[in-house]
């Protein structure tokens, strides 16, 4: 029986050794797995904040781009105004009207008609011709009457 052990304890030993060693690197390896883990879930974090802050530098950029597009484009279009007094005579009375009239316009190319606003200046009663047989068109009194109807509220 003891020569059965001799032969069978190196197998024994060899076979425990073996189990230990397998442990240890095992532990080893999951050790080692753990840390690779921790690295790659800070690299995705580092990758994912790196994306983020791309991102918004992409957005930031076309926003800035967009600004500076609208600010050239502004920059082309005018306004184009002019005025003129514009004098009539209806029923003896005398109107003066200040016509102001714009446009909008890319550079030189225009973009609409013009736009026209009248704005009323003066109204007075205007001399009247009288006819050949020496009677008036219209009395003074009544040119008084119709001025002061008109600007009766």
């Amino acid at each position: 029986m003891a020569e059965v052990l001799w032969f069978v304890f190196p197998f024994v030993v060899a076979l425990g050794s073996g189990v230990l060693s397998f442990i240890v690197a095992h532990a080893r390896m999951e050790v080692t797995t753990a840390r690779q883990r921790e690295e790659l879930v800070e690299a995705r974090a580092s990758i994912a904040h790196h994306h983020k802050a791309t991102e918004e530098k992409i957005k930031a950029a076309e926003a800035e781009a967009r600004r500076k597009a609208l600010d050239e484009f502004l920059a082309d279009v005018k306004v184009e105004e002019r005025h003129y007094v514009r004098r009539f005579k209806r029923l003896g009375l005398e109107q003066k009207t200040l016509v102001l009239q714009e446009r909008i316009c890319f550079r030189n190319i225009p973009l609409c008609q013009w736009i026209e606003r009248e704005l009323p200046v003066e109204e007075t009663a205007a001399s009247l011709p009288e006819a050949d047989s020496g009677t008036a068109y219209l009395a003074k009194s009544s040119i008084r009457a119709a001025i002061a109807s008109r600007n009766a509220p």
